[in-house]
């Protein structure tokens, strides 16, 4: 037998981000695929629908009607999963039932009136309009004293949970620090407090060096598959510059993380030829007015599509059970999507 390299032999990663292990197999992407195939649904929408929620002047679900709007529109969530009036209180039977009441702000932000569009089919300039609303209500939420923590994301297609094809996403405030952050909290602060560098920041050098995960990256940002990557194309952008937070970025900087926001996702629409769907979002400090130099700012992309359009790629069996697992290296996943044109597949 010849010796062991990562291409050919099962073998565990870590996310040092989280302190968790992947399983990795990538000797069975060798194996032909019997499973399911589908056929891109092939997603034409109007510029209005007049039975869209989200579109300009049309009534929402909650009852209340949307401004004539341009451009960005922010608006409390008619149903948030976060109240701002929850009583203290909680359960405190034994160690075996506990609970503590949550409060927060709920927000939704539309990127354009336009019904049509994607963020990968956006002007950049339109695409900085919608940093610049983060950094507007990072700032608001952020700076209320029952909030410890602002978490910008975006779902987009159905099977990734969006109730709605309207360009847009989401903003969920929480009086504590949720799990996937508090997780990267504690990671991060132990690599400052040992190397004095951030982790991300020291990562990025060494994936530049390397070059072999890197997909697009611009004066200001690096969008990379990480070597721990768990989804089959997943993805994350992290700014050159080692910054808490979104509100220490330079102008430059805003329309820097618009530019790659806006190539990363053209590479994934070209991957399939499709609306590419995905969950994604920024993490960044907590907002409890505590310096935190060991947060550096990035943005994770979970995307489910595996092998075409309508093929998906969930977490099951082994990977519910026991750890999560992915055939496909992150390095194979890299060069595909590096390989594919900058250039929006509907307009080549």
């Amino acid at each position: 037998m010849s010796g062991f390299n990562i291409e050919d032999y099962p073998h565990r990663r870590l996310n040092p981000l989280t302190g968790e292990w992947v399983l990795v197999s990538p000797h069975r992407a060798k194996r032909p695929w019997q499973g399911q195939v589908e056929k891109a649904v092939i997603d034409e929408r109007p510029s209005h629908d007049p039975n869209c929620y989200l579109c300009a002047g049309n009534e929402r679900a909650g009852g209340k009607t949307n401004p004539d709007y341009k451009g960005t529109f922010v608006f409390t969530n008619d149903f948030s999963a976060l109240l701002t009036d929850t009583p203290a209180g909680g359960v405190d039977e034994s160690s075996l039932f506990q609970a503590k009441s949550e409060s927060g702000i709920c927000k939704v932000i539309c990127f354009s009136e336009d019904h049509s569009l994607t963020i990968p089919e956006m002007e950049v300039a339109d695409i900085r309009k919608v940093v610049d609303v983060w950094c507007e209500q990072f700032e608001e939420l952020g700076k209320k004293d029952f909030i410890r923590y602002v978490q910008i994301f975006e779902n987009k297609g159905a099977i990734m949970g969006c109730s709605n094809p309207h360009p847009h996403g989401q903003i969920w405030s929480s009086s504590s620090v949720p799990v996937e952050p508090a997780k990267e909290n504690q990671t991060q602060k132990e690599y400052y407090e040992e190397h004095g560098t951030t982790m991300l920041g020291d990562y990025i050098k060494a994936e530049l060096d390397k070059k072999e995960r890197l997909v697009v990256q611009n004066e200001h940002f690096v969008a990379l598959v990480p070597f721990w990557a768990t989804w089959p194309f997943e993805t994350i952008i992290i700014s050159k510059r080692a910054v808490q937070d979104i509100l220490e970025l330079t102008d430059e900087e805003k329309t820097g993380l618009a530019d790659i926001y806006k190539q990363l996702t053209i590479k994934y629409d070209n991957l399939f030829e499709t609306s590419f769907a995905y969950s994604a979002g920024l993490h960044q400090a907590p907002t409890d007015s505590s310096d935190y130099p060991e947060w550096h700012l990035h943005m994770h992309f979970y995307p489910p599509l595996l092998r075409s359009a309508a093929v998906k790629k969930f977490m099951v069996g082994y990977e519910m059970l026991a750890t999560p697992q992915r055939d496909i290296t992150a390095e194979q996943a890299a060069k595909r999507l590096r390989d594919l044109p900058g250039i929006h597949y509907k307009k080549s």
